[in-house]
């Protein structure tokens, strides 16, 4: 074996093959994943073995003369053999100790991996039992994992003694991860994908931990191929959407086409951006591909959910029910499918349900903190969400729905804090910046407020809503001019959709252009809108109103001012007036952006 590291001589040679980020020879990289899975299952990763098998499952099979040798075994593992396959058959079992207690003393990598790795497994799972016997509110550390502190004190004692090969290396980062020490668990993590490139999840626990671009520009990661799906997946991460797109498509075009792993990442992403109906035909390109698929299903069901698309949310419930009823995923689809039909109470049993499965299971703590919400318990909202903050600080959802909850318990201070680090991890997501202006409105801070509307109207508001209270705000202030040409654009928004959404501020925007219209003595433009004000129920009378003073006042003989020069203009369809709009030059948002 090579000097240094026991078992070194296969990983040497997978590092070898996996180097430079080049997808020229397919064949090889065939060869590299399916000796990888082995590997994997070997160990008893199945998740990473799962992963290089559908990679390699993606690319065109191999001739049986070219089909990867199996890895040769060296002293130390014939003589562990025998322990090591009466443990492995009880590690899949899931007997854990059992396995651990008849793998004592091996000496080879493979046999004293899976010895180590069986008594974190075990220790994770008195821990979970612990964990589901009190779902209410548990603080971080209350129970803990006892294995960690053993099997780190073991490890590092290997690790300094250079006796780790990447998958140990892997299984450390992991410990160390889980005692909260996470500069040393990068640095450990990094060094298992220089050892072992292929490992796909010493790269995945690497992705957990960079929390933005900055951490990631200082990380000296090997250059493979791999590295190129741990960038596509860090990008999806850290909502750098069209970089992580560039990436997946550069892969697809690499040859991986037919990789399941990869539409369903694109569809998370489009999911990710709110491209909605791009992501939703994705998903059901992806279900004729993978039917029996349940990975990303909840994501789908989110997706049919802001649709509410009840029949196609049911169908999938069902069928997912058929496939396997306890699965996280499928429990979480079943919540939002009781949540859409307005059954809170039932959908929280769901996502507790899915909790109880994988306590550490992101999206069932977001979603119940939102049930939590609709039934008005916000102390158990806030629980819920802190839960999901604890598993992973990028979650935007559970920030803003910590900012909400706070909202309806009227702190705004303390929203303020949960909605900007809403805002950071989205900065061009109107949603939290309408958030965002609403608080400082609230706190009285009405320039900031502003700031943050027109921003939210610059990115792209998805709600429609920014104009509505940035007008509003300058209405407050007594800026009319800036009040009419914010409800005329609003009204633009509206109209150019081509379809005029029952939006409530419709009429209010009327309302207001009608009477400062009539204020400017522009009788045209303020018939034009008092019209318009007629059409809707909250303001016809108003605008029954306005038409008879403007009548009256013509009859008097009141000219149309000339010498107050509209700086607006209506919608074609509303006005023949069409002077052009005077632009609202973009805010400074320095001091508004956490």
């Amino acid at each position: 074996a090579v000097i240094g590291r026991p078992g070194a001589m296969a990983a040497a040679a997978m590092v070898a093959a996996a180097g430079g980020g080049d997808f020229s020879d397919l064949r090889e990289i065939k060869k590299q994943l399916l000796s990888v899975a082995e590997r994997s299952r070997e160990r008893g990763l199945q998740h990473s073995g799962k992963w290089a098998a559908e990679l390699a499952f993606a690319l065109e099979p191999l001739p049986l003369s070219e089909l990867p040798p199996p890895p040769v075994l060296t002293e130390e593992d014939a003589r562990d053999l025998d322990a090591y396959t009466l443990a492995k058959s009880y590690f899949d079992l899931k007997e854990y100790d059992r396995a651990a207690y008849f793998l004592r003393g091996c000496k080879s990598q493979k046999a004293y991996f899976l010895y180590m790795y069986s008594r974190y497994l075990s220790g994770e799972k008195k821990k979970d039992d612990e964990t589901v016997d009190s779902l209410g509110p548990l603080e971080k550390g209350q129970v803990k994992n006892e294995a960690l502190r053993e099997l780190r004190v073991e490890l590092s004692k290997k690790h300094k003694a250079q006796e780790l090969d990447g998958f140990g290396l892997y299984l450390y980062g992991v410990v160390l991860r889980k005692l909260d020490l996470v500069k040393e668990a990068i640095d450990v993590f990094v060094e298992a994908a220089h050892v072992l490139p292929l490992h796909w999840g010493a790269w995945l626990e690497l992705c957990n931990l960079i929390t933005d671009k900055e951490m990631l520009k200082f990380l000296s990661l090997p250059d493979t191929w791999m590295k190129e799906f741990f960038l596509a997946h860090i990008y999806t991460e850290l909502q750098l959407i069209e970089e992580a797109l560039q990436k997946y498509q550069s892969l697809i075009d690499a040859g991986f086409s037919k990789s399941t792993y990869i539409i369903s990442q694109i569809a998370v992403a489009y999911h990710n951006i709110r491209d909605i109906d791009k992501a939703l035909s994705i998903f059901n390109e992806l279900r004729k591909q993978d039917p029996y698929r349940i990975e990303n299903m909840d994501t789908f069901s989110n997706l049919l959910y802001v649709r509410s698309m009840k029949p196609e949310l049911s169908y999938l419930a069902h069928n997912l029910c058929e496939i396997d009823k306890y699965r996280v995923e499928t429990c979480c689809v079943i919540g939002n499918y009781y949540s859409l039909r307005s059954q809170h109470e039932k959908a929280a049993l769901y996502f507790q349900r899915a909790l109880k499965l994988n306590p550490r299971y992101l999206g069932a703590w977001t979603l119940m903190g939102h049930e939590y919400m609709e039934m008005k318990n916000t102390s158990a909202a806030i629980q819920a969400y802190r839960h999901a903050i604890e598993v992973n600080k990028r979650d935007y959802r559970a920030w803003y729905g910590l900012g909400q909850t706070y909202e309806i318990l009227k702190m705004p201070f303390y929203c303020l804090y949960y909605y900007r680090r809403a805002h950071q991890l989205r900065p061009n997501d109107s949603r939290m910046l309408v958030a965002l202006g609403e608080c400082y409105e609230k706190l009285n801070q009405l320039v900031e407020a502003k700031k943050c509307y027109w921003r939210a109207y610059a990115v792209g508001d998805v709600e429609k809503m920014a104009l509505v209270k940035l007008a509003k705000l300058h209405e407050q202030l007594n800026e009319s001019e800036q009040a009419a040409q914010c409800y005329i654009k609003y009204i633009q928004d509206i109209y150019s959709c081509g379809e005029v959404v029952e939006h409530l501020e419709v009429s209010t925007a009327f309302r207001y252009l009608a009477q400062y219209y009539f204020k400017c003595k522009l009788w045209d433009e303020a018939s034009a809108c008092a019209q318009k004000c007629c059409a809707f129920n909250d303001t016809r009378e108003e605008g029954k109103a306005l038409l008879r003073q403007i009548l009256q006042l013509r009859n008097q003989g009141e000219t149309s001012s000339t010498d107050v020069a509209a700086p607006f203009f209506l919608p074609a369809s509303l006005s023949a007036n069409n002077t052009p709009t005077r632009r609202v030059s973009p805010l400074n948002l320095s001091s508004v952006t956490p």
